[in-house]
């Protein structure tokens, strides 16, 4: 990735809204009468790609090979309940629900065939027999640990199983419940980062000795309901969810357990009170379920600047906030295949599954800084709109960090109560950062009122020049030109003179700081000479009144 100062042309482009469902191909649906659709896992064995599917009645496994035609192999027995979780360590499957039961384990090997081996474990040793409801579960694959979270045990903290011995039958490692209740979590190589959803934060637990776990630190997040959490491969960020309405995907960074701090945060569609649920992350790409929203695809590779760059809504027949739709998505296949669960078709008790294929694109971003162009004070709450895509505002410092999924031109807007808007043509380019550093100036006119004097007597000094400076240069009853980037006409107030304006290419490297430099349309009678040899692309500030 580079970075790079954007450019500007004279002329602008109209830029049209994203389609509802942005680089995500349908390719099929299965249903599933009678029973509703909690989370999915993935499979895959023998080039054969299997989704398994946490139905109400228990596991469902489909060969999607063929995404186009997916086929329903078996449904293995479970608790009749709405809550399902899977996960796979090696050729086995592990459920749990919180219908009870323990965890369910089942032996993949025999696939496709539909004469699969199954059984519960319900705990040994010092929990035997004890393991009953559970809310979620997580594998440290690296370390073969199974941790179940939520459920009557241990006041819903969670327990550790071992699987390295015999995958098929787990034994009581230990637990961690310092914190009382987690709903879900993520592990790996012995260290949880586990969703607090009750208290709002997340705790970073240190479980290399598992019967006497260490915690490291704990972080509240945005909406203080921590659902679920991801953490990145280079194990620098951490990605949270807030399961209520109008939530947001959050990104930490985790490096220092003693620093934690909040890089930024997204929503699937801002305004539509949307509540998001679980995301889970594949290489520089988050896909996170968004119940009515569906899924989304956000570029996670400047965890700063989170960018979405696809969606696929898998509940088109409703919006908004509230805990129907799109549960879950499972994004690991090779194919790139990903699949989706809708819980219920409204009116109708039917699960579905939604067979998709991603288009992986890189975001493009838009940085920079807005400052007060009088003052050169930072200017906090500007806001920027980047037209047809999205918008946020500048920070307290007048910092800025946006982006889009789409190459080529559009136009930026940037506004605030108070000041002159200001437009600008960009070129937006996948992977790379465009930096804008500009200033507003306030509208109206600015009145100066006072008496110039000798400083020796206090005498008046009639017929005084008068200069206010500001933000890189100064204004005057003198004339003084500035480099103005949008070229185009500067709509404060009286405009002495304009040079030809020249046209940027998209290459070009161009700042918006003023500059104080000899001009070079000085010495004629105000156009003449610029008009005849146009030397810039500048005009002339107005004087202040």
């Amino acid at each position: 990735m580079s970075t790079n100062t954007f450019a500007l042309l004279a002329f602008l482009f109209a830029v049209p809204a994203f389609s509802q469902n942005t680089n995500v191909a349908f390719r099929s649906k299965m249903t599933f009468p009678g029973q509703t659709v909690a989370n999915v896992w993935g499979y895959t064995a023998a080039e054969r790609e299997y989704a398994l599917i946490g139905a109400s009645k228990g596991l469902i496994i489909a060969d999607i090979t063929d995404p186009d035609a997916p086929v329903q192999i078996v449904q293995i027995p479970g608790p009749n309940n709405l809550w399902k979780e899977v996960r796979t360590y090696l050729h086995y499957a592990y459920i749990v629900s919180e219908g009870g039961s323990g965890v369910q384990i089942v032996d993949l090997s025999k696939l496709p065939s539909a004469n699969l081996d199954y059984h519960y474990y319900a705990g040994d040793g010092p929990i035997q027999g004890q393991l009953g409801k559970i809310h979620a579960l997580d594998i440290d694959e690296a370390k073969g640990f199974l941790y179940a979270y939520g459920g009557n045990l241990f006041s819903g903290g969670a327990k550790v199983l071992d699987l390295n011995a015999d995958p098929y039958n787990p034994t009581y490692a230990g637990k961690f419940d310092q914190l009382g209740y987690i709903h879900d979590g993520y592990v790996e190589n012995d260290t949880m980062y586990s969703g607090h959803i009750y208290q709002g934060r997340f705790a970073i637990v240190d479980m290399t000795d598992k019967s006497n776990p260490q915690l490291l630190a704990t972080q509240n997040t945005p909406d203080n309901f921590t659902h679920n959490t991801w953490l990145t491969d280079d194990r620098k960020t951490l990605l949270t969810t807030d399961e209520r309405a109008n939530s947001f995907l959050a990104a930490y960074d985790v490096s220092d357990p003693d620093n934690i701090r909040l890089l930024d945060k997204i929503q699937s569609n801002p305004g539509a009170n949307s509540a998001v649920h679980n995301t889970i992350i594949r290489g520089n790409f988050a896909i996170t379920s968004w119940y009515k929203d569906g899924f989304t695809i956000v570029d996670i590779t400047r965890p700063d600047n989170l960018v979405q760059v696809g969606n696929y809504d898998t509940y088109p027949v409703g919006a908004g906030s509230g805990f129907d739709g799109c549960w879950g998505a499972y994004p690991y296949f090779p194919s790139g295949t990903i699949i989706a669960s809708t819980i219920n078709v409204p009116g109708a008790n039917v699960g579905e599954l939604w067979v998709l294929t991603p288009t992986y694109v890189r975001a493009c971003y838009l940085e920079g800084t807005i400052v007060n162009g009088l003052t050169g004070n930072p200017l906090a709450g500007a806001t920027i709109e980047v037209v047809g895509s999205d918008q946020t505002t500048t920070l307290p410092d007048g910092t800025f960090k946006t982006g889009q999924a789409r190459e080529g031109y559009a136009t930026v807007r940037i506004s605030r109560a108070g000041f002159q808007s200001q437009e600008f043509t960009v070129y937006f380019q996948r992977g790379d950062v465009r930096l804008l550093n500009t200033a507003l100036y306030s509208t109206g006119g600015l009145v100066v009122d006072g008496q110039v004097v000798r400083e020796a007597d206090g005498a008046p000094v009639p017929n005084a020049t008068v200069a206010l400076f500001s933000f890189g240069g100064a204004w005057g009853n003198h004339h003084r030109r500035r480099r103005i980037l949008p070229h185009r006409e500067y709509d404060a107030g009286a405009v002495r003179h304009r040079c030809r304006r020249r046209r940027v290419r998209p290459d070009d490297a161009v700042q918006t700081k003023n500059h104080r430099r000899q001009d070079p349309c000085a010495g004629s009678s105000c156009g003449k000479q610029s008009r005849a040899r146009p030397r810039c692309g500048c005009q002339t500030l107005p004087n202040p009144r």
